[in-house]
């Protein structure tokens, strides 16, 4: 919905959410963020349903004329979290995107908070990227302690000084993201990308809430491979960066 200007407090901003059969979940989602939003920003929802089988798209469709702010992308066939998210991003027509995942476990309420810091770190550097640290996750004992170590060695060899690289919610400029090089499982890798295009990159404290429907998509164990050979491919990236600048 737009807010008439004389009671938006911020520019509009476009939220990105990719999810993949969360159809107890996004329809809540939706009614947190436009409690929190509406009356704030100007903003649109995208959300990116990554070939969800369940009723995800049907509830989905059903609610657009309910929710005015609310876009829907279908992809056509499964692609993964970071395949859905640029697919997002590319249709935003703000320049400030935000995004969340779908499992309803990041807390809409930090929003404020997110673009807050991203106003304030931009005005210094646009290049920049705010991502939230789960300091207190409500997961598993197993999801926790690999991810805790997933973060200790990406950022001991990547040096991203990122405590939580895997948290859902971030902000970053629309251009900026555009930049980086598309590849599977990138979304894990941001805050590295962001450093080496010199980019400015802040992690944020925020709330972190049990899932309360379905199950994670994320294993941990069948990904260590994939994980391993991703973060030596975005160590590549760093070395062979491409960093010229034209003479004006």
């Amino acid at each position: 919905m737009a807010v008439p200007d004389s009671r938006r407090a911020h520019p509009g901003l476009t939220i990105v959410i990719p999810v993949h059969n969360e159809e107890a979940n996004i329809i809540p989602l939706l009614v947190e963020i436009r409690q929190y939003l509406d009356g704030k920003y100007d903003y649109e929802v995208i959300v990116v349903d990554d070939h969800s089988t369940d009723n995800t798209e049907l509830l989905l469709r059903k609610s657009v004329d309910e929710y005015p702010v609310l876009r829907i992308i279908r992809l056509m066939r499964r692609g993964g979290q970071s395949g859905a998210v640029l697919q997002g991003v590319r249709a935003a027509g703000y320049p400030l995107i935000v995004t969340l995942d779908g499992d309803g476990q990041n807390d809409p309420a930090d929003i404020d908070a997110l673009v807050a810091c991203y106003r304030q770190t931009s005005s210094r550097t646009p290049r920049c990227l705010i991502i939230g640290n789960r300091y207190r996750r409500r997961d598993s004992m197993w999801k926790k302690f690999s991810s805790k170590i997933a973060n200790s060695v990406r950022g001991s060899i990547l040096r991203d000084k990122t405590p939580d690289s895997g948290c859902g919610i971030k902000a970053f400029p629309r251009d900026f993201f555009l930049e980086f090089p598309a590849f599977d499982h990138m979304h894990r890798f941001l805050p590295a990308l962001a450093c080496q295009r010199g980019g400015t990159v802040v992690s944020l404290d925020v709330h972190h809430r049990p899932r309360k429907s379905g199950a994670s998509h994320y294993g941990s164990l069948d990904r260590l491979m994939e994980g391993i050979i991703d973060l030596l491919g975005v160590v590549w990236l760093g070395y062979r960066r491409i960093d010229n600048e034209a003479v004006k």
